[in-house]
């Protein structure tokens, strides 16, 4: 994303609320508002689905219950596309069972209707700071890759070497390196 000046500018993190209940997602919305965060909310999943960006960075506020496609549903897509938006689940009909499952393919948490207010802003907090996390770990994977890519051949040999424990003079006689150039 670019400002107007050219430079750079880092991702906005957005609160994307998936709830049918229209009455309820502008409740929902107002809220999160009110706490500072950017809100942009959805009635299905589908609709969630057409617009969502690869790189977006935020989280998910999800009812369970939806029309189509369920939240448990999408967050099995995600999953599988390889979008890591960390979960917030909502449902006024959920079971133990459903919010272990939803737990263990990686949502933050999973709360009941009628959420606290606080226990909510809490979440999409914890949810943030895990989308933060996720990607700064994501961008030093990146990094650290990228600058395996431009060892030359040899690096790379010595590399192995060092990562398998030899010392640099077992090192230097196997490659027939002198000790000061390993």
């Amino acid at each position: 994303m670019n400002d107007s000046s050219g430079m750079n500018s880092p991702p906005l993190e957005t609160v994307l609320v998936v709830e049918d209940d229209k009455i309820l997602q502008q409740q929902i919305r107002k809220l999160l508002e009110g706490a500072g965060f950017a809100v942009e909310t959805h009635a299905s999943a589908t609709t969630l689905l057409a617009r969502l960006r690869p790189e977006q960075c935020g989280c998910l506020v999800l009812d369970v219950n939806l029309p189509g496609m369920s939240g448990i549903e999408l967050q099995t897509t995600l999953n599988e596309r390889g979008i890591p938006l960390p979960i917030v689940f909502l449902t006024g009909h959920g079971t133990i069972p459903m919010a272990v499952d939803a737990l263990r393919a990686g949502a933050v948490t999973f709360l009941e209707k009628p959420v606290v207010r606080q226990n909510l802003i809490d979440a999409v907090f914890q949810a943030l700071s895990q989308d933060r996390a996720q990607r700064a770990a994501q961008e030093k994977q990146d990094h650290a890759e990228h600058r395996l890519r431009q060892l030359t051949e040899r690096e790379r040999q010595v590399l192995e070497s060092v990562a398998r424990g030899l010392s640099n003079k077992e090192i230097a006689q196997r490659l027939d390196l002198s000790e000061r150039t390993v």
